[in-house]
């Protein structure tokens, strides 16, 4: 006669995590703000080379809106408040996945 064997199973879980997804601060044209104040705000703000916040400038003039900046909420926050202060219009939209 054979001993009767209980098998034992173990479960195990995982936790999944996921990052929060990353934040667009965009700029949107106005008629009243000069090409080149907003091309020094962005300078001053984001600490952008003057080529770069250029072709940030007139990517809003041209198209009426950029992407001047991509990262963490919070950060996307205070920048945008920033360039609120400055008087840019500026929105926040999260980036789809």
């Amino acid at each position: 006669m054979r001993a009767a064997t209980k098998e034992q199973t173990e479960t195990k879980t995982r936790e999944k995590t996921q990052l929060a997804p990353p934040w667009n601060v965009i700029v949107i044209d106005d008629p009243v703000t000069l090409m080149t104040y907003v091309t020094k705000v962005f300078m001053q703000v984001f600490g952008y080379a003057q080529d770069k916040a250029t072709r940030l400038m007139m990517e809003v003039h041209k198209t009426g809106r950029s992407i001047v900046w991509t990262g963490a909420r919070e950060q996307a926050e205070t920048y945008a408040q920033k360039l609120q202060a400055h008087h840019l219009l500026t929105s926040l939209e999260v980036v789809d996945a």
